[in-house]
Order: structure tokens, then C-alpha cells, then sequence
């Protein structure tokens, strides 16, 4: 998998990318493609038991990565630096030899998703209201 985040250097650098910022030029197709290519980890994860919440992270840096890639250039961007397979793969090696209990590190970042995903949800609910009440109140 590391060919979708590292099969390339900078010459001179260190800095890496690989084919998913490329792969992901190609409108959608590209982001999905690479999205289910980057399943995989996912999939060896719950062959290897890894904990649930360590493979839930594992989708979330998956599903940052897609939904930042389908914004034109600056998702192909994004995936030069973002790098969710490199980091899913870190998550594997961390705990494939023992199955270790998710850290709280684990947990905070899949919080922290899931408050930001409530607060894209409810925010523009909440100023859809007020803007409401506000031509309503200015209507009588």
C-alpha cells in the first residue's frame, strides 16, 4: 500500500508522494478508486483483529482523504500531504505482533470526528433556523 502514499521521492528530498494524488486527478473516479484500494488495510486489519476503534480511524483517515480529494486541486494536493495509508499502515504495525487496547489517541481522533461531523450537520440547521425566525419576524 505504501505505493499510494511513498512510491516517489523529491530528488534531493525527503519528501515522498505516491500514485493517489495522481490516480486522483481523474475526477471521482480517482478518489474512489484509490479509496477502495485503501480498503485493504482496513480488510487485513479485521482479518488480524485489530481493535474495532483502531479500524474505525482507519475509515475516517480513508473518508478525510476522499472527501478533501474530490474538491478540484486542492484535494490533489491534500493527498500529497494527507497520506491515509501511510498512516493506516502505521496504525496495523502498531498493533499487529500483540493486540493492544486503542489508545487514547485512537479514541480522541474518532471523537473529535464525530463532533465535527454533528457539528457540520447541526450548525447550518441552527443558522437555517435563525434566518428563518428572522424573516419571519420581519414579515409581521
Amino acid at each position: 500500500m505504501r505505493f499510494l502514499d511513498e512510491a516517489f521521492r523529491v530528488p534531493g528530498t525527503n519528501f515522498r508522494f505516491g500514485w493517489d494524488p495522481i490516480i486522483g486527478l481523474i475526477p471521482w473516479i480517482g478518489d474512489a478508486l484509490t479509496a477502495l484500494i485503501s480498503l485493504a488495510i482496513v480488510f487485513q486489519a479485521n482479518r488480524m483483529r485489530i481493535p474495532k476503534v483502531v479500524q474505525l480511524r482507519m475509515l475516517l483517515n480513508i473518508g478525510i482523504d476522499v472527501l478533501v480529494g474530490v474538491v478540484p486541486f486542492v484535494g490533489d494536493v491534500a493527498d500529497v500531504f494527507w497520506k491515509s495509508n501511510a498512516k493506516n499502515f502505521a496504525l496495523l504495525e502498531r498493533h499487529e505482533h500483540e493486540i493492544q487496547p486503542p489508545t487514547h489517541g485512537d479514541w480522541l481522533f474518532v471523537v473529535g470526528i464525530f463532533v465535527a461531523i454533528a457539528a457540520i450537520i447541526v450548525v447550518p440547521l441552527i443558522v437555517l433556523y435563525a434566518l428563518v425566525q428572522l424573516m419571519m419576524a420581519r414579515a409581521s
